[in-house]
């Protein structure tokens, strides 16, 4: 559940806040309780606004994902920003713990991801096939432990569950993950995938913003991972 102390960024046209493992982000079938829906129920209380808050989703991560989210307060924001998507131009960096090392430790990787919407999972394919869509990132490890490694990766493309299938498919399952091949699943079926920091220029006053997510609280190996 979202509380005041997840808001990593906020000022009239944007809001930035740190999801938690097993958050939604938007509404779904389920019924379950979303982010949108909290932040629109906070603001609206902390602000004494009368009438219905606007809050636009600039873009989603997965339930099991946790990290930075970008929220829009005007509608002028939601659609500069929603351009910036589309071109490219909003820079999203994520931290995994996977359970091997990749080999070589760092570079890039171009995939082709085919998405089942039956079992919501994706498989990355070396080459193209069928409706498969190219999918890129590149990689950086920044340690090791005795059973896990800290990659960091820079999204390239926004591919249905990338990081998650681009990984598996070099042999570095991220930790918790069993839809891709991790060993063990992890308390309250969260994954070791973090949202680490997103890097815009402003949609409203065309500053340079860089906005980083502390890594989930309580969890002592990325506490591990974040104090090397």
């Amino acid at each position: 559940m979202f509380t005041p102390d997840d808001i990593l960024y906020e000022d009239n046209h944007l809001l930035i806040v740190n999801k938690r493992c097993g958050d939604l982000v938007q509404p779904d079938p389920s019924g379950e309780s979303a982010l949108e829906d909290q932040i629109k129920a906070f603001i609206k209380g902390r602000d004494a606004k009368p009438g219905e808050v606007f809050l636009g989703v600039v873009h989603r991560i997965d339930r099991p994902v946790s990290g930075a989210v970008i929220f829009a307060k005007t509608s002028k924001a939601l659609a500069r920003l929603n351009e910036m998507i589309r071109e490219g131009r909003i820079h999203k960096v994520y931290w995994a713990l996977t359970e091997a090392t990749p080999d070589p430790e760092s570079g890039a990787l171009c995939h082709y991801i085919l998405r089942d919407g039956k079992t919501n999972r994706s498989r990355a394919y070396d080459a193209p096939k069928g409706d498969a869509k190219q999918a890129r990132l590149r990689y950086a490890t920044l340690g090791a432990g005795t059973n896990y490694t800290l990659v960091e990766v820079e999204l390239l493309t926004g591919r249905h569950h990338q990081i998650r299938a681009q990984l598996s498919k070099i042999g570095c399952p991220i930790r918790g993950d069993l839809k891709y091949g991790a060993r063990r699943s992890l308390p309250g079926g969260g994954i070791s995938l973090h949202s680490r920091r997103v890097e815009f220029e402003h949609p409203v006053r065309r500053e340079p913003l860089s906005v980083t997510a502390p890594v989930p609280a309580g969890d002592n190996l990325w506490s591990y991972f974040e104090n090397l």
